[in-house]
């Protein structure tokens, strides 16, 4: 069974206001960088031409920008002047035209997916012995299925941007996959979402989860390229 507060608006972080939220490009990667923010915790984004910078203060991963709109000229530019170890760039578009223009001392990482789709009421029970619970910590709504001793079994966080809903951190623990636990934390997640008046939801996916979200009706955007540079 599901164990929730009684759904509220949640607070809004800056951004667009109406709940058709973000269509373009640009619009859903900025609010996916609001959300993001407000789920880790870090300083809210700063724009930049063609994106925003995050500071994520991290070992490894000190500051990252993220860019809805380049050319290899720009990016080129950009990525020769900031070379401080522990910089991200990531990038809507193919990791092989991020790749090329990129200077020497840049890493390739894996690509990320971003993705958006429409949210709606319902949820979907996890089976027995499993149950979820959706909590509020401070903007942030946290859904986490528990097993029948109560140990974490899946989870994940979602985010106010404007009229959109960062879904981040969606996590299943290896002893649990393959029995929809994933599923049922998205559908709680949209539930809550939709519950509040948010009508869109962004994330940025890996593979796998690129596979599972597909199959619950989000639609792919971009690819997200990522680069960096080493820190020891």
């Amino acid at each position: 069974m599901i164990e929730k507060p009684a759904a509220r608006p949640l607070p809004e972080a800056a951004g667009p206001s109406a709940r058709g939220a973000a269509d373009a490009l640009p619009d859903v990667v900025m609010s996916w960088g609001r959300g993001w923010a407000v789920s880790r915790g870090v300083p809210s984004p700063v724009e930049v031409p063609g994106g925003f910078r995050a500071d994520v203060g991290r070992p490894g991963h000190r500051v990252r920008y993220v860019l809805h709109t380049w050319d290899s000229g720009r990016l080129s530019a950009l990525a020769r002047r900031v070379t401080a170890p522990g910089t991200w760039i990531k990038a809507a578009g193919r990791a092989a035209e991020l790749r090329g223009a990129l200077p020497a001392g840049w890493t390739m990482d894996s690509s990320g997916h971003l993705m958006t789709a429409r949210l709606t009421v319902g949820v979907a029970d996890p089976p027995p012995p499993y149950r979820i619970r959706v909590a509020l910590d401070c903007a942030v709504v946290v859904a986490t299925v528990v097993d029948g001793d109560g140990g974490t079994a899946a989870c994940g966080r979602m985010a106010p941007a404007g009229g959109c809903a960062i879904v981040d951190q969606v996590q299943t623990h290896p002893a649990h996959r393959r029995r929809g636990l994933g599923a049922s934390v998205m559908r709680a997640l949209s539930d809550h979402a939709a519950r509040s008046g948010l009508g869109t939801g962004i994330l940025v996916a890996t593979d796998d989860g690129r596979r599972l979200y597909q199959t619950l009706g989000w639609t792919l955007r971009s690819e997200i390229a990522v680069a960096y540079v080493p820190q020891d």
